[in-house]
């Protein structure tokens, strides 16, 4: 029953916040009026739900922000829908752990309410943050997170340049380190790509590709819109 929307990064080259997903946060919300924002990866909070009722105005949508209400559980047992924002992942999943809010989350998504995140809110929707790009500027109790997909995200993904002069390790390199020690795939989004979750099918969406990268296997290309198998097992 889990609905979702995954998406790469919350701004693209050009465009207003949101602005390149609002057609897929329409698809997501249908009918319902509200949205739930989670606002906990960046530190100005009133001034990043501020941003956020913005954009979700301009579709037909309210917002009311977690860090506003005297009670975050009982917030997210009443939301028609949940948004979490981009920003660092590690401060992100930190307050989730503190508010208690893992499982009351997991919770209402098993059981169909849609589920949004961009950058930062789409690496906490997998099993681990372990693929997130951030510093880790705060240390949240586990690199555990909601585990509402069984794949890993790379949001922001990077190609290697062929002609950079540059001698750090590549995102790819990174993500086959991370198939070193662990088997989950990982989805490399690039800017502009999402992954709408949807009746047990993962389908990329937007107006960029992704790389699937598997243990032990050569990277996918895959350009949208294109059906992801074989990542909900």
């Amino acid at each position: 029953m889990r609905d979702l929307l995954l998406i790469s990064t919350s701004t693209v080259h050009g465009t207003s916040y949101l602005e390149h997903a609002f057609e897929e946060l329409r698809d997501l919300l249908g009918a319902r009026h509200r949205v739930l924002f989670i606002p906990y990866a960046l530190k100005d909070r009133d001034g990043y739900a501020a941003k956020a009722r913005a954009a979700f105005e301009k579709i037909g949508y309210g917002v009311d922000s977690l860090h506003e209400v005297a009670s975050p559980e009982a917030a997210v047992d009443a939301a028609e829908a949940i948004f979490c924002g981009g920003g660092n992942t590690f401060r992100l999943l930190d307050s989730l752990y503190r508010q208690e809010l893992l499982s009351p989350i997991r919770r209402r998504v098993a059981a169909g309410m849609p589920y949004s995140g961009a950058s930062a809110g789409a690496n906490v929707a997998c099993p681990t943050i372990r693929t997130t790009n951030d510093m880790p500027i705060v240390e949240p109790p586990s690199l555990d997170a909601l585990g509402l997909v069984a794949f890993q995200i790379n949001p922001h993904y990077l190609d290697p340049d062929a002609g950079s002069k540059h001698m750090g390790e590549s995102r790819e390199t990174r993500i086959r380190e991370f198939h070193e020690e662990n088997v989950a795939p990982v989805v490399g989004l690039r800017e502009g790509a999402m992954l709408r979750v949807q009746d047990g099918v993962v389908m990329l969406k937007g107006v960029a590709g992704a790389r699937v990268f598997r243990a032990g296997q050569a990277p996918v290309e895959v350009t949208p819109p294109a059906v992801l198998s074989g990542l909900l097992e």
